[in-house]
């Protein structure tokens, strides 16, 4: 009788498998590592990473592992993962902001001592010296050349549709907004910093989406209209990034229909991206960014 019982529990697992997968179009199959405790874990994380008839989250409380089910032409591995991190849970690929960790009950706390904040793969050098005539020779060394700040290309495209924004010129901001796109694009998230890391993680999504809506047309007044949340999102995140040169955070309170709007200029001075030549110099240095 037991050994009845448990083929027909293995037989549902089985059928729950594979009426999973029959939900899910394109689907592809990976196998990930999710921090945790508990079954609350178990809840929470599935439901974070769940998205119906495209991701089906599977994670093991026991092993710590969680088989990742998923539509490869709307979704991916890394959009699953970001969405359990802000639930609070780490990865071996992107590590949860604090704020979000700490919102978790005591028992789902889980250790985060022994853990790299985000995993990186720094780029290295071989320094090679002649060892032929040592008699203890040893391993070459191998010296880290650091990265660079691989977000200065994603605000210095943000700056030129700015500038061109500043000219009314549509054309350019269109032009600027693409190699914006591009930049946003090819940014390695598990290589930037923590602080980064995690804004980064907040924002991508409105700062592709504002950033394509200003690539797709040649009219200034609708670009204005995405530039104003762009530069919001933007704002947050050159908090975060270290800059060499200061970044000054600006304001017109009649812009966006009296309302209010802000933008970043690498300039003290200010040039209204929002009015150009109309009113210029409508508006004031709200911060300084350093």
């Amino acid at each position: 009788m037991k050994l009845i019982s448990k083929i027909l529990v293995a037989i549902t697992i089985l059928l729950s498998f594979t009426s999973c997968n029959a939900q899910i179009k394109n689907a592809k199959t990976e196998t990930v590592k999710i921090y945790g405790n508990c079954e609350m874990c178990e809840k929470t994380i599935e439901k974070a990473g769940n998205l119906k008839k495209i991701a089906k989250v599977d994670w093991n409380v026991d092993t710590k592992m969680a088989t990742l089910t998923y539509d490869s032409k709307k979704t991916n591995q890394d959009a699953i993962l970001k969405r359990i991190a802000l639930g609070g849970y780490d990865s071996d690929k992107f590590l949860a902001p604090d704020n979000a960790y700490s919102k978790l009950p005591g028992c789902c706390q889980y250790d985060r001592d022994a853990k790299v904040a985000v995993k990186t793969e720094p780029k290295t050098e071989t320094v090679t010296e002649d060892h032929s005539n040592h008699a203890n020779h040893t391993e070459t060394p191998k010296v880290e050349v650091q990265d660079t700040n691989q977000l200065k290309a994603v605000f210095d495209n943000y700056f030129a549709v700015k500038d061109a924004l500043v000219k009314t010129d549509g054309n350019t901001a269109s032009a600027k907004a693409t190699a914006l796109l591009s930049a946003i694009n090819v940014v390695k998230m598990e290589t930037l910093k923590t602080d980064e890391h995690n804004v980064w993680m907040k924002v991508l999504k409105n700062i592709k989406e504002d950033a394509e809506h200003i690539a797709d047309t040649k009219d200034a007044k609708h670009q204005r209209d995405h530039f104003d949340t762009l530069s919001e999102n933007m704002y947050d995140l050159i908090k975060v990034s270290k800059q060499e040169t200061p970044t000054y955070y600006q304001f017109c309170s009649m812009a966006n229909n009296g309302k209010g709007a802000n933008w970043l200029s690498k300039e003290n001075a200010v040039k209204n991206p929002y009015y150009g030549s109309m009113m210029l110099s409508c508006g004031k240095v709200v911060e300084t960014i350093k």
